[in-house]
């Protein structure tokens, strides 16, 4: 199990590289695909990924890809009316065929994961973009492996003893430490060629710093659906690794958190 868990990390980890430093189109698709692909995970643990809610909500995930694809955000609020409209109107004309529970099952899962996942698309295409989407791994990953140490080593007090009982305070403390000093490193080593940010150290260790709590809050929000449906993992597609949104759980937050950070610090 180790063996396969690390095999397929490290594929993972290769194709994140090739596919994150190219950027552009490349990772548009990926992640429009990726996005499709945890939705259905998503949706089948809520058990509507065959029916009319979860049709409308990766028709309205491929809608939102494109307003992002032709820098029309500003229209994501009536897309979303339109989106909610058409479940309402379903549910309206089939009563009572489907429950609310599906309408703002599928209504919640095209924002949970395609409009989240998104902006890691858009922060590598920001202006010093293709260093600072890094950062979202960073926050991500860092956060994961800080806490862990140091909650190993001096975790004594459990921050959310129901949902998931190993993790400590002093855990999640050391993961917002740990990743805004590897962001701080990161950007002692990069910062130069940032050529939109004034101060790159400060900004990249604040941003992470912020995304690493929120990062937990990923975590433990993908952990509490499980719990709640009674699953270990939302698939199996990646050997070891689980699903999807097994694999992505953190960075469904620390993504918008970096590109916002980022935006509103520099």
């Amino acid at each position: 199990m180790f063996t396969k868990r690390l095999a397929s990390g490290i594929i993972l980890v290769i194709l994140a590289i090739i596919i994150v430093v190219k950027g552009g189109v490349l990772l548009y698709g990926v992640m429009g695909i990726i996005s499709l692909m945890g939705m259905f995970e998503l949706y089948r643990v809520l058990k509507i990924e065959k029916n009319p809610m979860g049709f409308i909500g990766y028709l309205t995930a491929v809608v939102y890809y494109g307003l992002v694809w032709f820098d029309c955000q500003q229209h994501v609020v009536f897309m979303s009316i339109v989106a909610l409209m058409a479940m309402m109107c379903i549910y309206v004309i089939t009563f009572p065929k489907y429950k609310t529970e599906e309408v703002t099952a599928g209504f919640f899962g095209v924002f949970y994961v395609a409009v989240m996942l998104s902006y890691l698309y858009q922060v590598r295409e920001m202006s010093d973009g293709v260093y600072l989407v890094w950062l979202i791994f960073i926050s991500s990953w860092g956060c994961d492996t800080g806490a862990y140490c140091v909650g190993k080593l001096i975790g004594r007090h459990r921050m959310t003893p129901v949902l998931s009982p190993k993790k400590t305070i002093e855990g999640a403390v050391g993961g917002i430490v740990v990743s805004a000093l590897l962001a701080f490193a990161y950007a002692r080593a990069f910062g130069g060629r940032m050529t939109d940010i004034a101060s790159p150290g400060y900004t990249c260790a604040i941003a992470c710093a912020v995304a690493a709590v929120i990062s937990q809050i990923g975590d433990l929000a993908a952990s509490a659906i499980k719990r709640n449906h009674n699953i270990k993992d939302y698939g199996q597609l990646i050997p070891g690794h689980g699903g999807i949104l097994d694999r992505f759980d953190s960075m469904l937050f620390t993504a918008p958190a970096i590109y916002f950070a980022v935006l509103f610090l520099k």
